[in-house]
């Protein structure tokens, strides 16, 4: 297999190529060294992920609580029709989208180049692809800043799903310690990721297929029951969106009355939905231990992208039409912050139909959702801290989305100003680099307004502000300092290097399994 060599290569790509691998690839059949420049390299990864894995892990990492559960919150503020317009939000133009298929699209177009060699998965956060493009690409100093903020990220979904865990356990009963409960989820969570990549592969694949029996569950309920199949027999079909049976609705107003109300309503729903959708970067992660990358990741984006907007447009338009935006028992539930599915519409609509086995389906394929801040949940409300967490998790990934839009910016203009074309990369989207800036204002925005109520009056909420903002103002001081302490230099355009030495790896890899 021999690959056209690209400016991306540099000169005398292609002859270095075939002198690592002979004309036909034969080395590479028998051998899994590489010599790259006279220094002997070893690409630690293991390419045992299948297409299949690697889609179920996009879903999986995306699809949880907040579409069946949370997401009754946005419903209750914004009303029916607001639900799924934040949906649309997030996507900009074209192909492309903000937290759906640009930015982990993006990391994946360099994941490719760049697999992860690490021999440890603590060696240094350096090794997380786009940690590491922010350092080529940007500037060393945001490198450390998004590797820190990623670590809060990833460190805070943790507690987070221990404490959603330990409320859908209480959906059945509240008898089990809440310490047996964070033991139980931290184990199978340690085993989970010491299992071998094929295992995990595996495990996360049949969790996340639970997630999707539940989205398209849901979907099929609306419809079987909208229509009159139900124990009542009762067609209610759009009923929920009609202003003349629902006052105010499909939009409804929030906090303020008018139309700064029904603003208000759309921004919370805007707000709920940039923590909801974000996860589909995970698949970007797992391209250093995907078998052949280069053609399996385009088709991985691409379904998974269209899967995903279905889950979540379609499953906000279900929302809707189940229960209504101000049905007493989901407001009771919300204020009352019942536990598991009991706060879900699908299970009060379930119960205003008497239907009576469904809600413990529900709940059961929940706690899957769950398990793909329990520790603060004994001196408060679980409720409470679950949404402190919600704050922390969607300030951080916002940013991370917006240090991916710049960084890509900065690829797009390093890949101009040296006169190499998107048609050398494996895959590239439409829209760019319109769709960086989009990415970049839109997240930088939605990170900035994500906790505005605790401004209002009679508001103001010390833990709120700070899980809400407390990485806004981190951030930029890890930048600061780094840069100050170890004099960092801003990239130039035209000096960037774009990791030949790793692609090679990926080269290596192809071709030998290719010929093999």
């Amino acid at each position: 297999m021999e690959r056209r060599a690209s400016k991306l290569d540099g000169d005398g790509a292609l002859e270095k190529k075939e002198a690592m691998f002979g004309v036909n690839g034969e080395e590479g059949t028998n051998e899994h060294r590489l010599h790259l420049e006279g220094i002997p390299a070893r690409d630690q990864t293991h390419r045992r992920l299948k297409n299949r894995h690697i889609q179920l892990i996009g879903i999986g990492g995306t699809v949880g609580t907040a579409l069946f559960v949370q997401i009754g919150s946005s419903l209750t503020k914004g009303g029916p029709g607001k639900c799924i317009q934040p949906l649309y939000a997030f996507r900009p133009p074209g192909e492309v989208n903000v937290n759906l298929r640009w930015s982990p699209g993006y990391r994946y177009l360099h994941h490719l180049y760049v697999p992860d060699t690490s021999t440890c998965a603590s060696e240094d956060l350096k090794q997380i692809a786009q940690v590491r493009f922010a350092d080529r690409f940007v500037d060393p100093a945001l490198g450390f800043a998004a590797g820190y903020n990623f670590f809060v990220l990833q460190a805070s979904l943790v507690p987070f799903e221990v404490t959603a865990f330990n409320l859908v356990l209480q959906f059945w009963t509240d008898k089990i310690p809440l310490i047996a409960v964070i033991f139980f989820v931290l184990v199978l969570y340690a085993a989970l990721n010491l299992f071998a990549v094929k295992w995990y592969g595996e495990s996360e694949f049949w969790l996340a297929l639970g997630k999707v029996a539940l989205a398209v569950g849901m979907m099929a309920f609306t419809f079987v029951t909208m229509v009159g199949g139900n124990p009542l027999h009762d067609k209610y079909g759009f009923r929920n969106w009609n202003p003349a049976r629902v006052p105010g609705a499909p939009f409804a107003e929030y906090i303020e009355t008018g139309s700064l109300g029904k603003f208000l309503g759309f921004l919370a729903c805007l707000i709920q939905a940039s923590f909801t959708i974000a996860g589909p970067d995970y698949v970007a992660m797992t391209a250093g231990e995907a078998e052949f990358p280069r053609r399996n990741m385009p088709v991985a984006f691409t379904s998974v992208f269209y899967r995903l907007t279905t889950f979540f447009v379609l499953g906000a338009l279900c929302l809707g039409i189940v229960v209504p935006y101000s049905d007493p028992d989901l407001l009771s539930a919300l204020s009352n912050a019942r536990p598991g599915a009991a706060s879900s519409p699908y299970v009060i609509a379930m119960q205003h139909l008497h239907i009576s086995v469904l809600p413990h389906i529900v709940n059961a394929l929940i706690l899957t959702a769950v398990f793909s801040a329990a520790f603060l949940q004994v001196s408060n409300n679980a409720s409470v801290v679950l949404q402190w967490f919600v704050n922390l998790v969607t300030a951080s990934q916002l940013i991370n989305y917006a240090i991916v839009s710049f960084t890509y910016i900065r690829f797009h203009k390093a890949l101009k100003a040296q006169g190499i074309s998107r048609d050398d990369l494996p895959h590239k989207t439409a829209w760019q680099p319109f769709c960086g800036y989009y990415g970049l204002i839109g997240t930088l925005t939605m990170a900035i307004v994500g906790g505005y109520t605790v401004f209002l009056p009679g508001n103001w909420d010390v833990p709120t502000f700070l899980f809400s903002y407390a990485m806004v103002g981190i951030v930029p001081v890890l930048f600061v300092f780094w840069k100050i302490l170890h004099k960092t230099q801003w990239r130039r355009s035209k000096t960037i290097t774009f990791f030949e030495k790793e692609r090679h790896l990926v080269d290596e890899y192809e071709t030998t399994h290719t010929n093999s």
